[in-house]
């Protein structure tokens, strides 16, 4: 699902004077009826509401999704909203390449401004096929942000499966003042065992009540199915506080909560205002193909240095940098080029400085970056193949040095081509995962990217030589998603930059969390220095000035 209005070309020109400033934040829910199946040998798989469906819901026409979308709510403006649903068939981030099941329009206030804020619409785009509906539910999020870790087991469940014993898994659901429940959360299946431990799991207290501790939470128990016909084994009620007192077995089903603890969450915010982002890597791929790409100075090549618009390489340079760069304290970026022949002797290299200083490899902001690949490209020989792993490793090293939560790492890599040293790079992003480090990749260009999508962990955790990447820390996008058909540099820029720095927020949390860093306290402003003009008489009809 995705909205439908686009990011607008004045993105970077707010004017806080005459900016609107939300009402509210609204989570809305999102469930499906009825969809179409167009599997031939199971039902259809609907992604998740997230941009380019990087979670799916496997073989079900009912799909009730976990995740949220959370969006700031303006009364007075008509928010126009866009949901389509897919079935997804590959792993690929091209919608073109599944089965479209249907779309519906509404703005955000005829959600809310629904009956219980419940809002249920029938899908449609695909002439003479009933394509099921769409359910929305909204509400106002609370200020509360604690967060939940608890972990759950359950003895002598039901046997449901005839050749086995039942595949167990548990669905969280808050109440809503209509008596109607919301999905809050699901836990992993264990396979084949009628006295499950899950995995320990954590949610947002928002979330799991949002904020009202005697809010009834509902859990029901099921038998996992392959079909998505999973089977009732029952349910049990509970609440924020009966969970967080310590209560631990429940009624029927003999689910015992096996531990619960609340700790503080801290935001992205909160580690900003500490001074924790500086962004201290950008790679730029000056060549990843196993030919030379031609001379930079012919429209042919996607390095063209065109006198009237940038390529693809510097609007995704210039999109992403001039964002971080906001939150980086020197604006001194590294930056190096992988895929060519050095001057003079034509060594290859996969990790040269741009700016050709190996001693100094920084440029000044976003600017310098653009500088220093322009002119790279007028000194070196455009070469293959396509190593991703040695800038990796480089950056590494420099993030293994500073880990105590002072600096995180964001290393973006532009491409035109597929990966060479797909095994090495692999094993540089799981020794990268246990580092303060986040990898993004933006393919530019029309090759096939499908391989590029075994790093982006969303999905399937990256894996090398049996071990798995602690966490998630590669972002993936082809440019080619992004582009404006009206020729919009700006707005393409806009939009590729939303979405590739998306994930960072998080990815610098999960960090942090699982190292036990908590932000430093926000650096104090100086006390206000006044200065008065005292030359004015007492009683004067000029009264006094200062100033601040």
């Amino acid at each position: 699902a995705e909205e439908l209005e686009e990011v607008s070309a004045s993105t970077w020109d707010f004017d806080p004077l005459n900016s609107t400033v939300p009402a509210t934040k609204i989570e809305v829910t999102v469930s499906c009826r009825n969809l179409l199946d167009m599997d031939t040998f199971s039902k259809s798989d609907p992604g998740e509401p997230r941009h380019h469906f990087h979670k799916v819901i496997d073989n079900t026409l009912n799909p009730d999704f976990v995740r949220k979308f959370v969006l700031d709510f303006f009364f007075e403006e008509k928010q126009n909203l866009r949901f389509d649903v897919y079935n997804v068939d590959t792993r690929s981030s091209n919608l073109s390449k599944h089965d479209f099941l249907g779309q519906m329009f509404c703005t955000l206030g005829e959600i809310i401004g629904s009956t219980g804020s419940r809002l249920e619409r029938t899908l449609s785009g695909i002439p003479g096929k009933k394509c099921g509906s769409i359910i929305f539910t909204a509400e106002e999020l609370s200020n509360c942000r604690d967060i939940a870790t608890m972990q759950l087991c359950a003895n002598k469940l039901d046997k449901k499966d005839f050749f086995g014993k039942s595949d167990p898994f548990l669905v969280f659901y808050r109440s809503n003042e209509d008596g109607t429940f919301t999905i809050c959360h699901k836990t992993e299946v264990i396979k084949n065992n009628l006295n499950p431990v899950w995995q320990p799991f954590t949610i947002p207290v928002r979330a799991l009540c949002n904020g009202d501790y005697d809010r009834t939470v509902k859990v029901d128990v099921y038998d996992w199915d392959r079909d998505g016909s999973h089977d009732f084994i029952g349910e049990f009620t509970t609440s924020y506080r009966e969970l967080s007192r310590g209560q631990s077995q429940f009624n029927v089903y003999e689910v015992t909560l096996l531990s619960f603890k609340v700790e503080s969450e801290y935001t992205f915010v909160d580690f900003i205002r500490g001074g924790s982002l500086c962004l201290v890597c950008m790679c730029v791929c000056v060549c990843v193909c196993p030919l030379p790409l031609g001379n930079p100075s012919q429209p042919t090549s996607l390095h063209y240095m065109s006198p009237y618009q940038m390529n693809a390489y510097a609007m995704a340079l210039k999109a992403v940098g001039e964002i971080i760069q906001d939150y980086d304290s020197d604006k001194l970026f590294p930056a190096y080029g992988f895929g060519a022949k050095l001057p003079p002797d034509g060594k290859i290299s996969h990790a040269f400085p741009l700016n050709s200083n190996t001693e100094n490899p920084n440029c000044v902001g976003i600017e310098g970056v653009l500088e220093a690949y322009f002119q790279s490209l007028r000194t070196v020989q455009l070469y293959g193949p396509t190593n991703f792993a040695p800038v990796i490793n480089q950056v590494a090293r420099c993030a293994a040095d500073v880990t105590d939560g002072s600096q995180y790492f964001v290393l973006l890599m532009i491409t035109d081509g597929v990966i060479s040293d797909m095994a090495q790079t692999k094993e540089a992003v799981v020794n990268a995962a246990a580092l303060p480090m986040s990898i993004i990749i933006v393919g530019v260009g029309p090759a096939e990217f499908d391989a590029m999508e075994e790093l982006d962990g969303d999905e399937v955790r990256v894996s090398s030589r049996g071990r798995f990447a602690e966490r998630d820390i590669v972002q993936f996008v082809p440019f080619r998603d992004y582009i404006d058909r009206s020729g919009n540099q700006v707005l393409s820029m806009a939009r590729l930059a939303k979405d590739v720095l998306a994930e960072i927020p998080d990815q610098l949390l999960s960090f942090m969390k699982t190292r036990g860093i908590e932000p430093r306290p926000a650096v104090p402003l100086p006390p206000p220095h006044f200065s008065f003009h005292d030359n004015i008489p007492a009683h004067s009809d000029k009264g006094f000035s200062f100033t601040v």
